[in-house]
Parts: C-alpha cells; sequence; structure tokens
C-alpha cells in the first residue's frame, strides 16, 4: 500500500462532482486501503476520492467509533443543529465554524457494492456530512459566508506558502 499525495485547494477536481462508482472488487479494496493509510498519516478522520485526485463518489472515515467506507453516498435524512470546527485535509486543516445538522443517516455502498444505511450524532454525523459533500463537489468552505471564506483561504495560501 502506499500513501498518496493530498490534493489541496483551489485544485478543479476538489470542486467536480464524483463518477458512480461501479466496479467493486479487489481495485477498489487496493484503492480504500490507500486511501485509509493516507487519512491516518495525515492526521485526519475522513477522505473522500477527490482529495486525492480521482474523481469518485467514495470516501473512507474513521471518526468516533464509525469506520466505514461509502460508495456513492447520501445523506437521506437529517435534523437538528450543531455548530462546530470543521477542518479539511484539502484546506491544510485550517478550521472554521460551520453549521451542520445534528443527526445524519447516510446511505451508501460498501467494499462489496451492498447498500446499507448508518445513522450518526455529533462529530460523526459531521463527518458524513463533510465527506459526502466532497463527493458532490463541495468543500465546508462552501458553507461559510463570503467574507469568512476569503479570510480562511488567504490565511490557508499563507500557510502553503509558509511551508
Amino acid at each position: 500500500m502506499a500513501v498518496r499525495q493530498i490534493t489541496e485547494y483551489p485544485e478543479k477536481i476538489l470542486a467536480t462532482r464524483g463518477e458512480a462508482v461501479t466496479k467493486f472488487g479487489e481495485e477498489l479494496e487496493n484503492l480504500c486501503a490507500e486511501m485509509f493509510e493516507t487519512m491516518y498519516a495525515a492526521e485526519g478522520v475522513g477522505l473522500a476520492a477527490q482529495q486525492i485526485g480521482l474523481s469518485l463518489r467514495l470516501f473512507v472515515m474513521d471518526c468516533e467509533g464509525v469506520k466505514l467506507i461509502a460508495a456513492n453516498p447520501e445523506i437521506i435524512h437529517k435534523e437538528g443543529e450543531q455548530s462546530g470546527q470543521e477542518g479539511c485535509l484539502s484546506v491544510g486543516k485550517v478550521p472554521a465554524v460551520v453549521v451542520r445538522a445534528e443527526r445524519a443517516t447516510l446511505r451508501a455502498q460498501d467494499i462489496k457494492g451492498e447498500w446499507f444505511e448508518c445513522e450518526a450524532n455529533g462529530y460523526a454525523a459531521r463527518c458524513f456530512q463533510h465527506e459526502t459533500d466532497h463527493c458532490n463537489g463541495k468543500l465546508f468552505i462552501d458553507h461559510l459566508p463570503k467574507m469568512r471564506r476569503d479570510m480562511l483561504v488567504k490565511k490557508f495560501q499563507k500557510e502553503k506558502r509558509q511551508r
């Protein structure tokens, strides 16, 4: 397995809706293993295929006891509201407060292509929503008011120059 390079903002693929996963098997299993390895190496809790330069509706996560692979994910139910810090491996982990649903139900396919539903609240629900957004070509910064988003992008760009 290999740790993949993480695609960073403003790469176009991050703003592109991924293609549906249609082939399940060893190749997908290897890809997901590399995604987990990349996510852990970057100290993240979720990673979408777009974040490693692949236009696929696929993410992996390991957050608050919820570890899963989600192909072709969709949020089928949301309720409540939470406001909290959110960051992203593709935006240098520069955090911002984002409002999300407190509880979310995810519908997706597993590594074998079987459909499943999973419900979570709190941080894990935030992760469901954040990673599903990635699959739809949306970043957490897209949920911010323009002025806050612009400030965050400038901070990220400054951090990136200092590396």
